[in-house]
């Protein structure tokens, strides 16, 4: 009888079935054996007769373990503040290494030209004027990521993952407080982030809260501690048997930059702005390159999908006017491509490709259906989501959409106002009714004009000819531009009629007070924009 056991209990364990033999037993389960010799008997042939039930049946393969993901956001670097996408002037070894390692993405895109709304349509797969998100988030604003809304976050945590924030959340205006959702409510078991920017600055900043209490002054730079907590939770805190899913947001480049001597040395210069902004981006590459060292130091590398991109374009500002949009027009807050493409680049082992590129656009709002792909955890039912998974560019296969990109800001600083890509051809345009594009404020008025707005003075661009959009071919291309303007101008009214809209505000300018500029910034006579 022991060597037919020893036959079985194999075939058992190859089926999917856990023999009785090999369960943990319980101290008093021991007892009970001990005191009742036949059991033992009674417990063999039980296991015995499941055995014979399965043998004629196929044997089943373990069903392979689901990926963990991680999601990495800088802030404000622009499409060509890296060098493995021309920024030739930065040094940014641990990002080009990661991009020699996995999928580059050069027509990858933020829903949005600014922070909020961007980090919106990531956490909930929808374009963020839908959300009602449309522009950044002040500090005790009632602009907030809805309750209702379901994010990649809860999906993932309500599916088995530990999940976990670090850095900069954004998504709110009242941030630790009862009166609107935090981290927490949108589905992170842990979080530890700040409400939007490092403050003072990213050296030393105080206000960090980690799951609701608020953690003091934190020793070092932004980029270090986000780092070195995502870390500390992915080797001392999670619950190692789950997967996992990590979000992580830098604060660099976001102004107020503070860098480290020893990045800023990297980049000598008569202007001290120049060094401490290309010393910000290589100091949060430094701070990418250890989390990336402790992957692979914990044997996380194999089955982790990880993404990078950027929330928008550089902001280019007066305090530091040194990021880069590469050869793209404008800058963050436009919906010309300089305020919107941004670095994109992915790494899952056995699925990318090392060292290959894709033109394939892709957006903000596709990472939600995509991560859901990738685990196996089906996508919201009940609402309209405006991405799609983008896993079939992984085989160099288009996106299958059913929608097209679609991007919408009436703060926006570019005239046009809304923007719509399909293929290699962009139409934008402008609207009737415009809010000023600076001023934190929400007026009745604004809100209004928010829901009767209509679409005018459209602009036409093929990004396969001429990605610096110079050529407006609306004229020359009569066929092309009324078909992109009835979609363009049906997902406006879809959208603009969805979209919530919030009760008149005053901005009180708090966060602006605290901040603290280092000597290296300029100082614009204007001031701060």
């Amino acid at each position: 009888m022991k060597r037919l056991s020893f036959i079985l209990f194999p075939a058992l364990r190859l089926s999917g079935f856990a023999p009785v033999v090999h369960r943990q037993r319980s101290p008093q389960d021991l007892r009970f054996r001990s005191r009742s010799q036949p059991m033992k008997t009674t417990i063999t042939f039980a296991a015995l007769a499941g055995a014979l039930l399965v043998l004629g049946a196929p044997l089943r393969a373990a069903e392979p373990a689901k990926p963990n993901v991680i999601f990495i956001l800088a802030d404000d670097l622009g499409y060509g503040d890296l060098r493995c996408f021309g920024g030739n002037d930065v040094h940014t070894p641990h990002l080009d290494k990661f991009a020699a390692e996995g999928l580059k993405l050069t027509n990858c895109y933020a829903a949005h030209a600014n922070c909020s709304p961007s980090r919106t349509a990531i956490m909930t797969g929808r374009t963020p004027s839908r959300v009602g998100v449309r522009n950044w988030i002040p500090e005790e604003s009632p602009v907030h990521l809805p309750r209702s809304e379901i994010t990649i976050a809860t999906l993932l945590r309500n599916a088995g993952y530990a999940t976990c924030h670090v850095g900069k959340w954004h998504l709110n205006g009242d941030f630790n407080k009862p009166t609107q959702p935090q981290p927490g409510d949108h589905g992170f078991g842990h979080w530890f982030s700040t409400q939007n920017n490092a403050l003072p600055n990213h050296h030393n900043p105080n206000n960090f809260v980690s799951d609701g209490r608020e953690v003091g002054v934190t020793d070092g730079y932004s980029s270090g501690i986000v780092a070195e907590e995502a870390i500390r939770w992915l080797r001392a805190t999670r619950d190692k048997a789950k997967p996992f899913f990590l979000y992580i947001c830098f604060h660099e480049p976001h102004e107020p930059i503070a860098t480290d001597e020893r990045y800023k040395k990297l980049y000598p210069s008569d202007d001290p702005s120049f060094s401490a902004h290309h010393g910000n981006i290589t100091q949060l590459d430094a701070a990418f390159g250890r989390l990336m060292h402790a992957l692979d130091q914990d044997g996380l590398r194999e089955n982790t999908f990880i993404v990078f991109t950027s929330d928008n374009g550089p902001a280019i500002t007066p305090f530091h006017p040194h990021g880069s949009a590469g050869p793209l027009r404008d800058k963050k807050g436009s919906l010309y491509e300089g305020g919107i493409r941004v670095p994109g680049i992915v790494r899952w082992p056995g699925k990318t490709k090392p060292a290959s590129v894709s033109d394939e656009p892709v957006c903000g709002v596709d990472y939600l259906p995509t991560i859901c792909a990738a685990t196996g955890v089906q996508a919201p039912q009940d609402r309209q989501l405006d991405g799609a998974s983008f896993l079939p560019v992984l085989e160099g296969k288009p996106v299958a959409r059913t929608t097209p990109l679609y991007w919408h800001f009436n703060r926006a600083t570019s005239t046009m106002k809304i923007a719509l890509r399909v293929g290699d051809w962009k139409l934008l345009a402008a609207l009737d009714k415009n809010p000023p594009p600076r001023g934190n404020d929400i007026t009745e008025g604004e809100e209004q004009d928010f829901k009767t707005a209509e679409p005018v003075s459209f602009e036409l661009y093929n990004l396969r000819s001429d990605l610096a959009e110079t050529a407006n071919l609306t004229e020359t291309e009569p066929a092309k531009f009324a078909e992109l303007e009835a979609a363009l101008v049906a997902k406006y009214h879809e959208v603009r009629a969805a979209g919530r809209t919030w009760p008149a505000w005053k901005y009180p300018g708090g966060e602006g007070k605290k901040m603290v500029w280092p000597d290296d910034a300029r100082k614009p006579k204007a001031g701060r924009p």
